[in-house]
């Protein structure tokens, strides 16, 4: 099993990042003529969130790149022993696959509404229906189980790192396009809201 995470993990990174960032990112800029890239470049709160996420994401690929160059190291450094075990090992790659799908599921249900930042120049249809009818941020939750699948198929405190910091980026960006679609949406936003919830409607 340890060969094949060895392969996964970084084969799996460089799948996620390619069509869910790279590939719709190039699908919706054709579709609206311009970069879905709408991340600020002032010296707001927001842009910092945008900053870390981006050091997130690029320390995450290259610590994946190290486990597939430099395994005998990188597979014993920070390692959580009583969690390591085939079945768990089963399951973190079991759900980082079901988190690609369901992202680019997300992404693809949002068509050409689908932005990185809040967009403030364009009005985007609000989306509500397909997987955003059981969570209103699919995408970060898919994004959250893609990295807690990571950790329970490669547990170590840097695994479980990504995991706590990823997530804690995330709320800060969720409630800053809360306030923002609230803005802009007024009650129909509000209705939403309260059909479904941030996270994962469990009913």
């Amino acid at each position: 099993m340890t060969d094949f995470i060895r392969f996964f993990i970084p084969l799996y990174f460089i799948c996620f990042f390619s069509v869910s960032f790279v590939g719709i990112s190039y699908k919706v800029a054709k579709q609206i003529g311009k970069s879905p890239n709408v991340l600020p470049r002032d010296g707001s709160a927001y842009v910092l969130v945008g900053i870390y996420f981006k050091l997130i994401l690029l320390t995450l690929f290259i610590y994946a790149m190290l486990i597939l160059f430099l395994p005998e190291y990188i597979f014993r450094i920070f390692k959580i022993n009583f969690l390591e075990s085939n079945i768990l090992q089963c399951t973190g790659v079991v759900l980082m696959a079901f988190a690609l799908i369901w992202v680019i599921i997300a992404q693809l249900q949002m068509k050409d509404s689908w932005r990185i930042g809040i967009d403030n120049t364009t009005k985007t249809e609000l989306v509500t229906h397909g997987l955003f009818r059981f969570s209103r941020n699919p995408i970060f939750l898919g994004m959250t189980i893609s990295l807690l699948g990571f950790f329970i198929a490669f547990p170590t405190i840097i695994a479980l790192s990504f995991l706590v910091i990823g997530s804690m980026l995330m709320q800060i960006q969720i409630r800053l396009e809360e306030e923002y679609l609230l803005k802009e949406y007024g009650q129909n936003y509000l209705a939403y809201k309260k059909k479904v919830r941030r996270i994962l409607n469990l009913y």
